[in-house]
């Protein structure tokens, strides 16, 4: 399979920019835990983190069908055991 994750630019910088963001704001919950912020607005800040995280693995994963996946079913090089193992494992990992 592809190991180049992230093979057009504009996808990885936009993972890179939303992941950056998270960083940020995982920082201030940190401080704010810190700080002995009121708890349920680190709840908050720390649900924001969850749902920005969850964006970035939609985008992942939409690039991963997009690039890795596809470009194996173009060589016919697929393994689609493999790739459906691989999807239904993040979707039930997801539910946890």
């Amino acid at each position: 399979m592809n190991t180049r994750l992230y093979a057009q630019e504009p996808t990885k910088g936009k993972i890179l920019h939303r992941l950056r963001i998270a960083r940020g704001h995982l920082e201030k919950i940190i401080a704010m835990v810190e700080e002995d912020a009121y708890c349920i607005d680190v709840i908050h800040q720390s649900q924001a983190v969850q749902a920005a995280l969850k964006k970035i693995d939609e985008v992942v994963l939409q690039n991963h069908l997009k690039c890795c996946v596809l470009d194996e079913v173009k060589k016919g090089k697929i393994d689609e055991k493999k790739v459906i193992s691989e999807i239904v494992n993040i979707f039930q990992k997801s539910r946890i």
